[in-house]
């Protein structure tokens, strides 16, 4: 499992690359890569990105302290959820944020980390997981099939 809490999803490819390169090298068979991220889905991008900011500004800034990291912009993250490894918003936005990921990591699985959602209520995040498993996980798979990668895999 790759860990993508921070940038873009491609500039993790060439580890992915690195990787099965490094199986062919020594003659053994790299193992499918998966690849793991926050997020948090609602019915709009915008209530997605209302209710989890809070909650992950402050588990950000908790992290932030102890490494040496400035306080979280709101700018920051907004280019996280845009195109970076913060995969929040609506169902066609993040379905179609996972799909990119899978694509460009030739990944043949993403989890959605959860926890980073903070103080968001239980029911917010309880129906976050229902979409996620009844809406996201279909339409990506649906994206996957009109143009699948080499050898990309559907999410679980």
């Amino acid at each position: 499992m790759l860990a993508v809490i921070g940038g873009a999803p491609d500039r993790f490819a060439p580890y992915v690359d690195l990787y099965r390169r490094a199986g062919d090298e020594f003659g053994t068979t790299a193992q499918p890569v998966g690849t793991h991220s926050p997020g948090f889905v609602a019915s709009t991008d915008e209530e997605a990105k209302e209710l989890f900011y809070p909650g992950y500004k402050e588990i950000r800034d908790r992290i932030g302290r102890q490494r040496g990291w400035p306080p979280l912009r709101r700018e920051e993250f907004d280019a996280e959820v845009d195109r970076g490894s913060l995969y929040v918003g609506s169902v066609e936005t993040v379905a179609a944020r996972i799909a990119h990921a899978i694509r460009v990591l030739n990944a043949g699985r993403f989890d959605m980390i959860y926890s980073a959602a903070g103080t968001v209520s239980a029911s917010a995040r309880l129906r976050s997981v229902e979409l996620y498993g009844t809406l996201v996980i279909p339409r990506v798979r649906e994206l996957l099939a009109e143009r699948p990668a080499a050898t990309a895999g559907a999410t679980r």
